[in-house]
């Protein structure tokens, strides 16, 4: 039995539909940086953001990954006012990546057995993780509303270390941090690139679960457990037989 369950978030335990490139968002989104003083239309406004977050990428210094950098998203938001002459403060600048990202959601919602699968944990003494590609000015408040942010013993987000599964250097940060043995510890995802062979590059064993958004396996599948139907109670029960 595993002593360290680090998990992947979106499409392993929060199911999630998001479209940053609908016309909508791009016409409020112009709306709002305009009222804040940076007049924009929403195809400038897009191209821009485009161009400034691919900068963002390439100046990420070479020693903070080895093959995905990961940029952090607020210093956009913040650009897109400054470059427009607005003086823009860190938490105006989270804010309003914020309401981008609220925006951009269809839905976002839990899957059916978290509490329950956590629960299985505790009840076995482990500890539980998130290792998430994922920006902190989003994730965090999405987990908070979901009423899981207190359930993990640390919470790893991409956009605070530079870089994101699958490169090692990240799977590396988190045990390096809290000295997880590898051989107690399972990485349990949705993604068989960036969770399951990342992880086994890394030396961890990987639990896979096939949900609905899931990328298509093309490759082979490295992991030392799978679930197909993404069930998470099946999960629980792979490991813990209960």
């Amino acid at each position: 039995m595993y002593k360290n369950y680090i998990f992947d978030l979106y499409g392993t335990l929060v199911d999630i539909n998001t479209n940053e490139w609908k016309s909508s968002l791009w016409k409020n989104m112009s709306m709002i940086y305009s009222m804040g003083g940076a007049g924009y239309t929403p195809q400038e406004l897009k191209r821009a953001y485009g161009d400034y977050l691919k900068e963002e990428i390439e100046n990420i210094p070479d020693d903070k990954y080895s093959t995905n950098p990961e940029p952090e998203i607020t210093k956009v938001f913040m650009r897109l006012y400054t470059d427009k002459g607005v003086e823009c403060s860190k938490e105006t600048a989270e804010y309003t990546g914020r309401v981008f990202r609220a925006l951009s959601l269809k839905y976002i919602k839990l899957y059916d057995g978290v509490k329950e699968l956590f629960a299985a944990i505790r009840t076995n003494g482990g500890k539980i993780f998130l290792l998430s590609n994922a920006q902190r000015i989003f994730t965090e408040p999405e987990i908070r509303m979901l009423g899981i942010y207190d359930d993990f013993d640390d919470i790893i987000i991409s956009s605070d270390t530079g870089c994101a599964k699958p490169d090692r250097m990240f799977y590396e940060y988190i045990l390096k941090k809290h000295n997880l043995k590898k051989e107690e510890s399972i990485m349990i995802g949705n993604d068989y690139i960036t969770d399951i062979k990342g992880s086994h590059d890394a030396g961890l064993d990987s639990l896979y679960l096939h949900t609905n958004i899931s990328p298509e396996i093309k490759g082979e599948l490295y992991a030392n457990y799978t679930v197909m139907s993404g069930s998470l109670e099946e999960a629980r029960k792979m490991l813990f037989g209960v």
